[in-house]
């Protein structure tokens, strides 16, 4: 038998390989295949995700997702304190929310203020960041002016107390965002004028950057806070969208009703002692002078009213103590 092919087998035997495997262009793409042979088969795209493992990715999309709520609530609560507080409107928006290492985070920095605070019952420490303008800009609002910021970055021993009023008044607002899913409890701990100071986290750690957009009249500022994920880390459980929308109608808890119960005692209220009422013709009140007597429809020995802004609560009866003119309470008035 012969071992030499002829060229018909040749062109037989190449025929058959090409119809078995489809043939690949010069970049791997399919190309068409010759006249008489079968169609190729197209492979499927395979799905697949970048990911780098020198910055692994601490949260899960779900969990992002609740702290984002967490923080669009923060940014909606700091706007309303601190309209109230500088008596100007001024609107806070979320405008990212990342997780990246924190010498990303520093790096990104101008010249800003930090706020370093704590969080008990959670351990650790985060950040409040605002920049330089937008600090000066609400010093000078609290101050009586119009809010015009001033080309410093150093604060002095006056505006250092103000600005750590500032601080307390944006971290009653991060309390307030958190409550739904853990009482926390914010305290400053110091107040920082250089990012190399802030040493909160190790430069290779994942952190969650908060970046907000501060708008006070024409100006716009930037304001970011940034927590370590080691901060976050014992409460990821709880940082899901099933349970932030269980927890929705469940935020009265004991403890927050005891801290409003608390806060209303310290109230301060305005009380007013009522003596009695006459009426005068005009004639007669334009004609009064010193020495005349007026006669009140209220009895020698009757009971005065009390009142509590526009309304009666209580009555009683004028007595003198330690030189002072006082109401001695007798009766406490219903709602009825």
């Amino acid at each position: 038998m012969s071992e030499i092919l002829s060229q018909a087998e040749i062109e037989a035997l190449l025929a058959s390989l090409a119809a078995e495997d489809s043939p690949v262009g010069e970049f791997g793409s399919p190309v068409a295949a010759p006249v008489g042979v079968g169609a190729p088969t197209m492979r499927k795209p395979i799905a697949y995700e970048i990911y780098d493992f020198r910055r692994p990715d601490k949260f899960s999309r779900d969990q992002l997702r609740t702290l984002q709520m967490v923080f669009e609530t923060f940014a909606r609560l700091c706007s309303t304190n601190l309209a109230t507080y500088l008596r100007t409107p001024i609107h806070i928006e979320l405008i990212s929310l990342e997780q990246i290492p924190y010498e990303d985070y520093l790096r990104s920095l101008k010249q800003s203020a930090f706020i370093v605070f704590s969080a008990p019952p959670l351990s650790g420490e985060a950040v409040l960041e605002m920049e330089y303008a937008l600090v000066f800009a609400m010093l000078d609002r609290l101050l009586g002016g119009v809010g015009k910021p001033v080309e410093r970055t150093a604060f002095t021993e006056i505006e250092k107390p103000l600005v750590l009023a500032l601080g307390e008044r944006m971290l009653m607002a991060y309390r307030s965002a958190w409550e739904s899913i853990l009482q926390v409890d914010p305290k400053i701990e110091t107040l920082e004028t250089s990012a190399q100071f802030v040493q909160i986290a190790p430069p290779s750690d994942i952190v969650i950057t908060i970046l907000m957009e501060a708008r006070m009249g024409d100006r716009r500022d930037a304001m970011s806070l940034c927590v370590p994920h080691m901060v976050i880390k014992p409460i990821t459980p709880r940082l899901s969208s099933q349970n932030w929308v269980s927890s929705a109608g469940k935020r009265t808890t004991p403890l927050l009703r005891r801290a409003l119960t608390q806060h209303l005692y310290r109230t301060t209220v305005t009380c007013h002692a009522r003596l009695g009422r006459t009426r005068l013709h005009l004639n007669e009140l334009l004609h009064l002078k010193v020495g005349d007597t007026l006669t009140l429809n209220t009895p020698v020995n009757g009971k005065i009213d009390l009142l509590v802004g526009n309304k009666v609560k209580f009555r009683g009866k004028p007595a003198v103590r330690n030189r002072r003119l006082v109401v001695s309470i007798t009766d406490v008035v219903s709602e009825e």
